[in-house]
């Protein structure tokens, strides 16, 4: 475990290293780019919008109960700003682009494009991981601050037609206006850039050491998703206790 940590670590300073290739890189970056950001964003309207909606749902009538009706929009917002959509939205990418990272870097592995790379003098990490990582620390944020808003849409949406809540979308937005700060987007979203760069370095390291076939290229697939997925849960806790001070 140590080891495969080490070499992530070095991964990652080695990509920073090669930063000032990146303009040289820019059509990989774009192309990256669209298949993160433009091709995932529907998938995470969707999401979003259910779980502002469930937020809502679950959390609304207890309130309401109570008396704490203004604080419903509160709630949802601050629910999904900082937590819900940073953390679902990179395990989704995690999820679909991670492991499409992991199969396409170990597929070259195992057919020796990699070594035919260094054959001609081409770097992998300049060829291969930094337009990668550039690609999925700008298209994760973006993404988050889309979940983000639909998901305070579907919180509005329920609390407004469902008859135990009952709460206009004006007086909704207006709590949630009342309650959230930009501070909590900013958040939101600094929390997303960090973990862009743990599925970004994991799913590369996977797919750099994949070794024994297709079904080595199986196994490095499985483990960049599920230990990006742990990244995710562990660094999210180490920022959210930071970002608290």
């Amino acid at each position: 475990m140590f080891e495969n940590i080490g070499e992530i670590v070095l991964l990652f300073w080695r990509t920073l290293l090669a930063l000032p290739q990146a303009w040289r890189q820019r059509q990989k970056v774009f192309e990256q780019f669209f298949e993160i950001g433009n091709a995932s964003l529907l998938m995470v309207c969707v999401l979003s919008f259910f779980i502002g909606a469930v937020i809502a749902l679950n959390f609304g009538p207890p309130l309401v109960e109570r008396s704490f009706t203004s604080a419903v929009g509160g709630v949802v917002g601050i629910a999904i700003a900082k937590e819900l959509a940073p953390v679902m939205m990179a395990i989704l990418i995690a999820g679909r682009i991670g492991s499409a990272m992991a199969a396409e870097i170990g597929s070259m592995r195992v057919y020796q494009e990699i070594d035919a790379l260094r054959t001609m003098n081409i770097d992998p990490i300049i060829y291969l991981v930094l337009p990668r990582m550039l690609a999925i620390a700008v298209a994760l944020p973006m993404l988050v601050i889309s979940s983000i808003m639909v998901g305070w849409f579907g919180g509005a949406v329920v609390a407004d037609y469902n008859h135990h809540l009952e709460i206009p979308f004006r007086v909704f937005y207006a709590d949630l206006q009342d309650i959230v700060v930009l501070r909590d987007v900013a958040n939101g979203v600094f929390k997303s850039f960090c973990f862009a760069l743990i599925i970004g370095v994991v799913s590369c390291h996977q797919g750099l050491t994949t070794i024994g076939g297709p079904r080595g290229i199986g196994r490095s697939v499985t483990k960049a998703v599920v230990n990006s997925i742990v990244g995710i849960v562990i660094f999210d806790y180490v920022l959210t206790r930071l970002l608290l001070k």
